[in-house]
């Protein structure tokens, strides 16, 4: 019960002046609300390049050619092809694999139902879907069948399905590829843009036989994807790959490079969680500043009320409670504008969100430590102004003018 006449007594106290009140806490709304805001939109940011990398694929192991040197010249990964469909089935064999796609590509003008589109032509196997967690949204993947025979059968992407088919289904037509005819079998769900802005709609994925003995003619694939059984094997599934290849390459250097869908995923998210860090150590000054302005406005009250205390010391009061009184009135100070700031936070993030099309994302426990945050600045901000006023002597405050 005296907790709550405190309170009440402390929130009389702050109704007397109420602009003063308002003014007081507005550090506490700049700073909260700065860091809410601050946090939604980095944290948003991060979701989504989570989100694109998600995208992807499960799982994911990228095999890459490597690095040459021959004749004086040298080159970095990927400037020279190394990898092989025999590579790929030697990685298939490897324990805790679920998946494996040779990959090859290139861009090629294709015709079909009188018109043209130029566009990535990949060679992929028939796990490519399940790698990159990529559905149908008609038809069907081809099979493995279609990879042995050098099958001219094609999926297309929703790009590639607009462009060339507007006002049809392109399930069972034709489409034409350096003037080979691929029959369309199965068309992707739309996906969008990757991380790396290009449109991953934009493909006509056919068998990795039939691109490299009928499109491009060629003997070495561009990558291998892999997929591993879990997120707990991707590690112990990328050095088994290292160790299978190694061998088979008998390069003096590594002539391969093996890299990891939650490597790319930590390369992405580094900087929005650096801006994250950033943004809510500034935005974090502004509850300092807000600090410093409740307990100088909690000494000037102290000051004015010095008569006040002392006729309540006069009629029982101890020390203890004129302390806890004015420390109520300096968190509940805090806490109202911390509150009013997580609201304006939010608001604004929203704000943001509708008129920059950027995604934002306000965490529950970031909204419970601004909450906490501005009470413990209530709390040492207010602490010295209240202990201040417990130890006025009454005699001395009654005679206060």
């Amino acid at each position: 019960m005296r907790i709550l006449a405190t309170l009440r007594l402390a929130l009389r106290a702050l109704r007397r002046n109420k602009m003063r009140s308002v003014l007081t806490m507005l550090g506490i709304i700049i700073g909260v609300g700065s860091v809410i805001a601050a946090v939604s939109i980095t944290t948003g940011a991060t979701k989504q390049v989570e989100d694109k990398v998600a995208s992807l694929g499960q799982n994911v192991i990228s095999v890459f050619s490597g690095s040459f040197t021959g004749g004086g010249m040298r080159g970095g990964w990927g400037s020279s092809p190394t990898l092989t469909v025999d590579d790929a089935l030697a990685i298939a064999l490897v324990p805790g694999v679920e998946a494996v796609s040779p990959e090859v590509r290139d861009r090629n003008q294709i015709l079909a139902n009188g018109l043209n589109w130029n566009t990535q032509v990949m060679g992929e196997s028939p796990d490519y879907p399940q790698i990159r967690n990529w559905n149908m949204a008609s038809g069907s993947m081809f099979a493995e069948a279609d990879v042995r025979s050098v099958a001219k059968v094609a999926v297309i992407g929703r790009t590639v399905a607009d462009q060339l088919f507007p006002d049809s289904d392109p399930v069972g037509q034709t489409l034409r590829i350096r003037d080979i005819p691929f029959k369309i079998v199965g068309v992707l769900e739309a996906k969008g843009f990757n991380l790396f802005g290009q449109d991953q709609d934009d493909t006509v994925v056919i068998p990795y036989t039939s691109h490299m003995k009928r499109v491009s003619r060629r003997t070495f694939v561009n990558s291998i994807l892999v997929q591993a059984s879990s997120p707990e094997a991707i590690t112990k599934v990328q050095q088994a790959i290292t160790d299978t290849l190694t061998p088979r390459h008998r390069s003096v250097e590594p002539d391969f490079t093996v890299r990891t869908q939650l490597e790319l995923a930590q390369a992405m998210t580094a900087t929005a969680k650096v801006m994250s860090i950033l943004l809510g150590a500034i935005a974090s000054v502004s509850l300092i500043v807000g600090g410093i302005g409740i307990m100088n406005i909690m000494l000037v009250s102290v000051t004015e009320r010095t008569r006040e205390i002392g006729i309540r010391m006069a009629v029982g009061a101890r020390g203890g409670d004129i302390l806890v009184q004015f420390l109520v009135e300096a968190v509940t100070l805090s806490l109202i504008g911390g509150l009013i700031g997580i609201g304006l936070g939010m608001g604004a993030s929203r704000i943001v969100s509708a008129l920059t099309d950027w995604p934002t994302l306000t965490p529950v426990w970031w909204i419970v430590v601004a909450s906490l945050s501005s009470g413990l600045v209530g709390i040492f901000s207010g602490f010295y102004p209240a202990w201040k006023a417990s130890q006025l002597d009454p005699i001395e405050a009654l005679r206060y003018e």
